[in-house]
């Protein structure tokens, strides 16, 4: 794996941390975070010590969205391509582009986001991709695109209405706003909100790790059991899980949840992929 000029994956233990290492922009997105985020997240499923993963932004903000002068630099031609030949190059410009956050949702590992000061437009993409969200007090967010002439294309007017309501959608997508971390946590964006980045970091991986001590293969379940049911009815989703688990509930797992009740001790799951 050639390394990312746009991120770091570090290790601690059955956790990844997917980090922004672009601090000095404070991680505007420019052409390799596009480009290069579908491997990283591959390089984090394709890692079976890694059961839980964690996205932050190194340096004083998490993201600051879409690099708009490097990106329409690099890419004006493709832009503003005047015939159908140009305008399908922006077509699958932008769903070249959509893969790597959609990376990110379709993990079969969880994903907590740790947002400190800004989120802006791409990183409320980027976030609203992700299972878990945590932020900062001083974290602000902004589904900013409508201020800049451009309808959001990476995945929050499709996600957000999941998370936080139809209601709320519009109005932060309409009106282009800030919100504050506290009215984030109150719509649900966000189920927590800390002091600080270090406790930030802190709180996530607390988190991360106690979802790396569940069975892996239950918490693939449960991502996948939950992603099918949006847009279902329940009974479509009790139809799903049903099937699921038909499938799947007799792992070593569960043998060792059962073994582990039987004899009143405390069961240890995945122990070919545990770090201790």
């Amino acid at each position: 794996m050639n390394p990312s000029p746009f991120f770091t994956i570090e290790r601690k233990k059955n956790i990844g941390i997917l980090w922004l290492n672009r601090p000095e922009k404070r991680n505007a997105m420019n052409w390799p975070f596009w480009r290069d985020l579908p491997d990283m997240v591959d390089e984090i499923n394709a890692d079976p010590k890694i059961h839980a993963f964690v996205i932050a932004g190194k340096g004083k903000s998490f993201s600051t969205g879409l690099d708009l002068e490097e990106f329409f630099q690099e890419f004006k031609p493709v832009v503003q391509g005047e015939l159908a030949d140009g305008r399908e190059k922006l077509y699958q410009l932008i769903l070249t582009m959509q893969k790597g956050i959609n990376a990110v949702y379709n993990s079969k590992k969880p994903s907590i986001a740790l947002v400190q000061k800004h989120c802006i437009g791409g990183g409320l993409d980027l976030v609203s991709a992700c299972d878990i969200r945590y932020a900062s007090e001083d974290a602000v967010f902004s589904l900013r695109e409508s201020k800049v002439a451009i309808v959001a294309d990476m995945g929050s007017l499709q996600r957000l209405p999941h998370l936080i309501g139809n209601a709320h959608t519009r109005e932060l997508a309409l009106t282009g706003k800030d919100i504050t971390a506290s009215e984030a946590f109150q719509m649900g964006l966000v189920t927590k909100v800390t002091k600080d980045f270090d406790s930030l970091l802190e709180a996530g991986l607390k988190t991360a790790e106690e979802i790396a001590e569940n069975p892996t293969i239950v918490i693939r379940g449960v991502k996948q059991v939950l992603n099918h049911g949006i847009g279902k009815t329940i009974d479509e989703g009790l139809d799903y899980v049903a099937v699921w688990n038909a499938s799947m509930l007799d792992s070593k797992d569960f043998r060792n949840a059962i073994g582990g009740f039987l004899e009143r001790k405390r069961p240890v799951f995945n122990p070919e992929t545990r770090v201790d």
